[in-house]
């Protein structure tokens, strides 16, 4: 049982280390210094934590972190520079708690914990990502607040009941690596409409002439699923949003065809999988959704509840997404009464608020 506990602190520690590594040496120190905790004779390596001149360093470096932690990209570039500092971190922890007992031990424990601080440091490092796509700064200052929350609620579990606590942690990392896939489809989304949006300036006015052509990796996609042979009348690369049986975060393109104006088709692929999914336009309205990053096209209901669908442009593309929802509102409009322009508004609004 010594044992098993003494893991679970270690891996514990390392996990936690991944979170925020200056906060769990100086959390843990400060409580060994003033003999909060009370360290058994088991524990008595991780003494020199409570040192005070690694208490006054693990301090200050934390006291950086939690200001850089709170600011919008600042976070982002932070964890970027700990990538490689807070697992080997998490590793040195581990050893501490354990003692060089063999070096086959100390390779073991470090490729555990190394690997373990690693898990949760992408965790948050991508968490943060994604929150940073949103202008306000609010979102960075809840998540580093609970972060911290969380490392002293899991050093406190440690010290108390290390086992339950480490298998808490091991359920946390499952649950990430079970939703990691998709986790890292938004983060090279939102990577890549960051990075079109830093190098392509945006002409909201400029008159945009939409491709008749399919990217050439789409185009087998597209021939295998249009049965009809219908000619393609344009298609804008575009990433997946929301929408039945589409996986959000996919890189694909919007088609329409001349044969039938009045439905749109997405193309993708998801891993080597293809997809081509249609979509029915008659009873729908469509609206553009400007974002910090995106320039979205929404199709929705024109009345009544139903199934929602958007599809993310970068912000460089404005145009050419006003020229496709001009070019899908003609042709729902054709054998219908225009809609107002009052209209238009109320269910771009209604878009937006939903």
């Amino acid at each position: 049982m010594d044992r098993l506990n003494l893991l679970s602190v270690a891996l514990g520690l390392a996990c936690l280390a991944g979170l925020n590594l200056y906060l769990t040496v100086f959390a843990t120190g400060l409580a060994i210094h003033f003999h909060w905790i009370i360290l058994a004779p088991q524990y008595q390596s991780l003494a020199i934590l409570g040192q005070p001149i690694v208490v006054i360093i693990s301090g200050v470096l934390f006291l950086l972190e939690f200001f850089a932690d709170k600011i919008p990209w600042i976070d982002s570039v932070w964890d970027a520079v700990h990538t490689i500092i807070r697992p080997i971190g998490g590793a040195l922890l581990a050893i501490q708690v354990l003692g060089h007992s063999s070096p086959t031990l100390d390779v073991i424990i470090v490729l555990l914990a190394g690997t373990t601080a690693l898990a949760t440091h992408t965790a948050k490092a991508t968490t943060r990502l994604l929150s940073n796509t949103s202008p306000e700064p609010f979102s960075n200052i809840v998540l580093s607040v609970g972060e911290d929350a969380v490392v002293i609620g899991g050093l406190a579990l440690l010290h108390y009941h290390p086992i339950i606590a480490f298998s808490i942690f091991l359920t946390a990392l499952a649950a990430f690596f079970y939703f990691a896939p998709k986790i890292l489809r938004a983060t090279k989304v939102k990577l890549w409409l960051v990075w079109r949006k830093l190098n392509e300036p945006a002409f909201f006015h400029r008159e945009a002439t939409l491709p008749l052509n399919l990217p050439a990796k789409l185009a087998p996609v597209f021939s295998k699923q249009n049965l009809l042979g219908e000619t393609i009348a344009w298609a804008v690369p575009c990433v997946s949003g929301r929408g039945r049986r589409i996986a959000p975060n996919l890189f694909g393109a919007l088609v329409a065809t001349n044969e039938e104006p009045r439905k749109l088709t997405f193309v993708g692929r998801k891993g080597s999988k293809p997809i081509a999914q249609t979509i029915e336009l008659d009873g729908m309205t469509i609206a553009r959704e400007p974002k910090f990053l995106s320039e979205n096209l929404v199709v929705f209901p024109a009345e009544g509840r139903g199934q929602k669908y958007s599809f993310i442009f970068p912000r460089s593309r404005a145009a050419e997404v006003e020229k496709i929802g001009d070019y899908l509102r003609q042709n729902l409009t054709r054998d219908s009464p225009a809609p107002s322009e009052t209209h238009f508004q109320q269910a771009a609004a209604s878009s937006g608020a939903s």
